[in-house]
């Protein structure tokens, strides 16, 4: 990727930090606005202070600094919000897509559009990359139809776009704390019970930062090379964990005996089992995880502990 002007939407965020972080060539970093306790190093990237939501900008953007590639990570990825208020985060997540998809169509940046294993919404598990996006609800809707026009773009127009979607990222620096693992870990670094919402049976699958990364530098590599152009990828790294389960590994991870408070609460949407097969990625991208979810655990609640604590 030496000598590639790549840009990233919300690149201080917590997925978009860790990749800027990572990336070779020319980086430039799009953000809203600033983001307390941002992995981003500013000093490694270009600043661009803008929202994806204006189209001119981001085509400016492009066309100003020669990009060759555009990582498009910028959403509202708050669920809860998304009920709330489901304008913005359809306003961020679909029409923030469309203008990086419409700049790709005028200017042949390669792009990556960021969909999640929400946009799949309920059906036979594990998810594959085959099969319909089915969300039903703001946030998974919203994800759903940014994935399908990501997929438009490409069958009408041929522009080179591939699409990843992840399973639950965890990791250093989130700081979305209606998460699981950010709430649990926040919790220990307080020396606190942690507290599960609901009744600790949801079904969800994760992936450790550093491996969401990976499957992204794979990606890009492969399409600065001209493949995997229509492509999309699934990307999860553990077993399919209940909440409980999960919580119960970052206290033993922690070193923590006893149970968590379990709320029993029910949250409208609420899916509950979503897990997903990685075995295109690994086929065709040659990923695979690396970190453990010890390891990963260990990793985060060290960070949780210097920061917070």
């Amino acid at each position: 990727m030496e000598g590639l002007n790549v840009l990233v939407t919300g690149a201080n965020g917590f997925l978009g930090s860790w990749l800027c972080n990572s990336l070779k060539g020319n980086v430039y970093a799009l953000k809203k606005e600033d983001i307390k306790h941002s992995m981003l190093d500013e000093k490694r990237v270009t600043i661009l202070n803008g929202d994806v939501t204006n189209a001119r900008f981001i085509e400016d953007a492009i066309k100003k600094h020669s990009i060759g590639m555009c990582v498009h990570l910028a959403a509202q990825t708050i669920v809860g919000e998304a009920n709330k208020n489901p304008l913005p985060t359809i306003e961020t997540n679909v029409m923030g897509t469309v203008n990086v998809l419409e700049a790709s169509r005028k200017l042949g940046v390669k792009v990556v559009i960021a969909s999640s294993d929400k946009a799949y919404g309920e059906q036979a598990l594990p998810y594959v990359e085959g099969m319909p996006m089915k969300g039903l609800h703001p946030y998974d809707a919203s994800k759903s139809c940014a994935d399908l026009l990501a997929q438009t773009y490409y069958n009408t127009y041929g522009i080179p776009v591939a699409i990843t979607r992840l399973a639950n990222i965890f990791g250093p620096g989130d700081t979305n704390f209606s998460r699981i693992v950010p709430s649990a870990s926040l919790a220990i670094a307080k020396d606190e019970k942690p507290i599960i919402r609901s009744d600790g049976s949801p079904v969800r699958q994760y992936i450790y930062v550093e491996d969401a990364v990976s499957g992204y530098m794979e990606l890009i590599e492969k399409m600065n090379a001209g493949k995997c152009f229509g492509e999309a990828f699934n990307f999860g790294s553990t077993e399919p964990l209940s909440v409980y389960e999960m919580v119960k590994n970052i206290m033993k991870a922690a070193s923590m005996q006893g149970e968590p408070i379990i709320k029993g609460e029910r949250t409208k949407g609420e899916i509950q089992e979503q897990y997903l097969s990685s075995k295109k990625a690994k086929k065709m991208l040659g990923w695979k995880p690396a970190v453990s979810l010890e390891e990963g655990l260990k990793r985060t609640l060290a960070w949780y502990a210097k920061v917070f604590a």
